[in-house]
């Protein structure tokens, strides 16, 4: 899990207008948040924790379906986010 500041400044920096939480943009910038968490630290200290493995392939193929979603609704918005976030295609 995030951090509250840590999630809050992810936030700040994505969002769209004042009140976004909750556009893909944001929600993008969190999964690979959370996707590098796990990926960097917990599965380095826990290489056999399969449950936690299956949730992270869960979050990958979440954000593949809304980086799908704004490459066809905004490409200008979906190049700046894979430029910012360091997604491999």
């Amino acid at each position: 899990m995030l951090e509250k500041p840590r999630k809050k400044k992810i936030i700040e920096s994505f969002k769209v207008h004042s009140t976004d939480t909750g556009s893909p943009n944001v929600q993008i910038a969190i999964m690979t948040e959370r996707i590098n968490q796990l990926s960097e630290e917990h599965f380095k200290k826990y290489p056999k924790d399969h449950a936690s493995r299956r949730g992270l392939l869960r979050l990958v193929s979440k954000r593949r379906q809304l980086l799908n979603y704004l490459k066809e609704k905004n490409p200008k918005s979906y190049s700046e986010i894979i430029g910012k976030l360091d997604i491999r295609k």
